[in-house]
């Protein structure tokens, strides 16, 4: 089990409900270990097991929410 914190910014939210709703989609990502996502700057900070997810995954998981993750 190795964990990584990988940061990276969100597009498209504009509210703190937006904000919850990718916390919650990240949170219920497998391999999630802790979120936090922040409106301003809009920006997720997600600490995974890498073993068990992915960057893509969690591009997945925000864009599923309605939101675009800009991973690189």
């Amino acid at each position: 089990m190795i964990h990584k914190t990988l940061q990276f910014p969100i597009e498209g939210m504009s509210c703190g409900k937006c904000v919850k709703h990718v916390t919650a989609a990240l949170q219920n990502t497998a391999g999630v270990k802790s979120a936090e996502v922040t409106l301003n700057p809009p920006v997720a900070k997600v600490e995974i097991d890498d073993a068990v997810t992915t960057p893509a995954a969690l591009a997945a998981a925000v864009e599923e929410a309605g939101y675009r993750a800009k991973l690189s």
